[in-house]
């Protein structure tokens, strides 16, 4: 059985930071989000099974009628690369905030649970 590789770019896309900032406003104020984003940008590339970074972040599975779930799909089978995820540890809630990458990361559980996923973590 043939398993689709799932390319990933080096670095996270420019565009990725206002993205995460965007949502993290919703969860922090502004100091603290603007503190994140910042270290994010500065933290090392890492890597995580797509099915730990699911249990850790407590968020259900997006299915591949979502729209932007389907356009990765299509990314991954046409062989483009994705970018790394970028993750925040809420240690106060015992969880993992997916700041940017959601729907990357269910395009790539769709594929394969286990597919080791490149991030930048803080």
């Amino acid at each position: 059985m043939k398993t689709t590789e799932i390319k990933w770019a080096e670095e996270p896309e420019e565009h990725d930071y206002p993205a995460a900032e965007s949502y993290l406003n919703l969860l922090f104020d502004k100091t603290t989000t603007r503190k994140y984003v910042k270290q994010l940008k500065r933290a090392p590339i890492t890597e995580f099974k797509a099915k730990d970074i699911f249990r850790a972040s407590q968020l259900s599975l997006l299915g591949i009628s979502n729209s932007h779930v389907e356009k990765d799909r299509k990314k991954i089978l046409r062989g483009r690369p994705l970018f790394p995820l970028l993750l925040i540890r809420d240690e106060n809630h015992g969880k993992v905030i997916i700041a940017d990458g959601y729907h990357r990361l269910c395009s790539v559980y769709s594929f394969d649970e286990d597919a080791v996923i490149p991030c930048r973590i803080v």
